[in-house]
């Protein structure tokens, strides 16, 4: 079960959470600001994913784009070129 918790709260009982986490398994959603922030969860729940030696399996079996179709690049193209340029100096600066 996920429990949400404040950040504070998680601050001010951080070695109890751990405890919880590692001997009971427990889980954890630290909020902050009203919306979540961060999840603690015990390391063997994020093991259990895809590790980095999967990655290139991974990548091989995405789709891949038609060698004849340049729209999508277009696309990237036009999109970066769109975008707004960073200002010269920082305004607080």
């Amino acid at each position: 079960m996920q429990t949400a918790i404040s950040s504070t709260e998680a601050v001010r009982n951080f070695s109890e959470l751990l405890n919880n986490i590692k001997y009971r398994g427990d889980r954890y959603t630290v909020i902050r600001g009203g919306k979540p922030a961060a999840s603690l969860v015990p390391v063997e729940a994020i093991r259990s994913g895809a590790t980095l030696a999967d990655l290139r399996g991974i990548v091989q079996a995405l789709p891949h784009l038609d060698k004849n179709d340049t729209s999508f690049e277009v696309d990237v193209i036009t999109a970066a070129a769109l975008q707004p340029s960073m200002p010269e100096t920082l305004s607080w600066e």
